[in-house]
């Protein structure tokens, strides 16, 4: 399992309209082959900060399943609009305890 973290700095006033964005397109993102999971969180000190938390099956399930497809595009004419510039996105493995 991958966990993408996506960090979203949304345009000031845009918070509620982005939040919309996000529960309409969650089906599209959710539906996706590898995708186990899906969660967005606010932040409390930056409201206009959110972050995306996705658990795939792979990287390779992210980028062929979902980022190389009409799903992507779907999901970023929802949400891209409210961005207030570039989302940081990296993927990272669970550190065995």
């Amino acid at each position: 399992m991958v966990l993408e973290v996506a960090l979203i700095d949304v345009l000031p006033g845009h918070e509620d309209a982005f939040a919309a964005a996000y529960a309409e397109g969650h089906p599209v993102l959710a539906g996706a082959t590898g995708c186990r999971s899906v969660r967005m969180t606010r932040g409390i000190e930056s409201p206009s900060r959110f972050v995306l938390l996705v658990e795939w099956d792979s990287v390779e399930a992210h980028e062929k399943n979902f980022r190389a497809t009409e799903r992507f595009d779907k999901w970023r004419a929802l949400i891209g609009p409210h961005f207030a510039g570039p989302p940081v996105v990296e993927h990272f493995l669970d550190v065995p305890a």
